[in-house]
């Protein structure tokens, strides 16, 4: 089927304007991205996926400028213990970052999968993106794996003794930046990756996810500070028999962010769980957007978001749960619900159920609502001043989100950082 003129047009005239890198042995895979961004073409606002979100500020070929947001509240996760790999303005930066040496973890610049040695990721790399064009294309990773010039592989063989931290710094305020990263979690091994920043003015980022059976991977993303930013992320996830993958988001500030989540179930007792809270005042937009596929017997997905909105704000949630014949004893459940603080914000809801076998548990449900007058006027009643009461209200609606990552202490950093977002817009 030919593609529009408009279309074609607004793909050229962004394809017009890069290049894509000479990196490592993934020619043969940038090569075939192109292929599919061309056949696609880049997204357009009357698109099925994109009619909630208008595209325009994250094909045109510049980006808009964003502000560096500067204070002195430290970065999420600075906190703890973790092996450290910090990207400047999409470039990755060794003096920031830490020795890449860990133990139960082998770790690459993308740069580095190389044809001078056999390298592991060089079969992976966009062949989940590309998996996860079907059914619903998704160009924006497609011209990510043609154009990405900077990521890491991150090969997980055991039990590393502390989580890998990606850190996104933003500087330039025109900073256009793609990121690619490929995970492989071999058979019984057990990892956490955090990823936290601002990065770029616009970023385009993915995630290739490989989970071997018996293997687990837990996933905590943070979100923020930079409020004129842009952002879309697409995370392609492939989990094996009886693996584990978790996957949480929290979202503050931004003027539009789309996270695309796509999970597929080979193997056998698989679990995966994507979830994520969100708050946004005034000029936002969060979208996310998941489509999981079981194609196994006895797995498990769950889908949990939860948005909190005011002044304007926007959230979409599109999410489906694809039951393919023969995978029986799903089990998969979705919700997703906004909290909206006042008459101007809006909530999009697009939930989905796809079945194709007989004897599966599968429910969605979406809703919207305003705070609880009841549980509102107790807190009242009792001497709570009406801004900290509404707070407390809104943690106890996300709650359900953020108690999706298991590890204690970053689920309370998680709800501290929420709190004090709260506490400094309270009237």
């Amino acid at each position: 089927m030919a593609l529009d003129d408009p279309r074609v047009s607004a793909t050229e005239e962004r394809l017009a304007t890069m290049e894509v890198p000479d990196v490592g042995c993934t020619a043969r895979a940038r090569e075939a991205a192109l292929g599919r961004v061309r056949a696609m073409g880049l997204p357009q606002a009357r698109d099925e996926y994109w009619k909630y979100t208008r595209p325009d500020t994250l094909i045109q070929p510049q980006a808009p400028a964003a502000a560096v947001f500067e204070d002195d509240e430290p970065p999420v996760f600075d906190g703890g213990d973790r092996l450290k790999i910090v990207f400047v303005d999409g470039i990755f930066d060794p003096d920031r970052s830490d020795d890449l040496s860990l133990e139960g973890v082998e770790i690459d610049r993308l740069e580095d999968v190389c044809c001078t040695k056999e390298h592991w990721a060089e079969d992976l790399y966009g062949t989940l993106e590309a998996r996860g064009q079907t059914p619903v294309a998704r160009p924006l990773a497609a011209l990510n794996t043609a154009y990405a010039g900077d990521g890491v592989t991150i090969r997980v063989t055991g039990k590393p003794s502390k989580p890998i931290n990606l850190i996104y710094m933003h500087v330039d305020e025109a900073a256009d930046v793609f990121l690619h990263h490929v995970v492989r979690v071999e058979s019984g091994a057990v990892a956490t990756i955090l990823e936290n920043g601002p990065a770029a003015a616009r970023f385009n980022k993915c995630i290739e996810i490989d989970i071997a059976d018996g293997g687990t991977l837990h996933h905590v993303r943070a979100q923020g500070r930079d409020h004129q930013r842009r952002a879309v992320t697409h995370l392609f996830a492939r989990l094996g028999a009886e693996s584990v993958f978790k996957s949480f988001s929290l979202t503050v500030n931004g003027v539009l962010t789309r996270n695309e989540c796509v999970v597929e179930f080979l193997g056998d007792g698989g679990i995966a769980h994507i979830a994520g809270a969100c708050v946004g005042d005034g000029d936002f937009l969060h979208d996310d957007t998941v489509f999981v596929t079981h194609d196994a017997v006895g797995c498990e997905s769950r889908q949990v978001f939860k948005k909190v909105l005011r002044n304007g704000a926007r959230g979409v949630f599109q999410g489906k749960i694809l039951v393919k014949s023969g995978a029986q004893k799903t089990d998969g459940y979705q919700i997703s619900q906004s909290l909206m603080l006042d008459d101007d914000s809006e909530f999009d809801a697009k939930p989905e159920l796809e079945i194709y076998a007989d004897d599966v548990a599968c429910s969605h449900g979406s809703t919207s609502g305003a705070i609880d007058e009841d549980a509102l006027f107790y807190l009242r009643a009792r001497g709570v001043p009406h801004g900290i009461a509404t707070d407390l209200l809104t943690l106890a609606f996300l709650a359900e989100a953020v108690e999706e990552v298991e590890d204690v202490t970053l689920r309370e950093e998680l709800v501290a950082r929420l709190d004090a977002w709260l506490t400094r817009r309270r009237d």
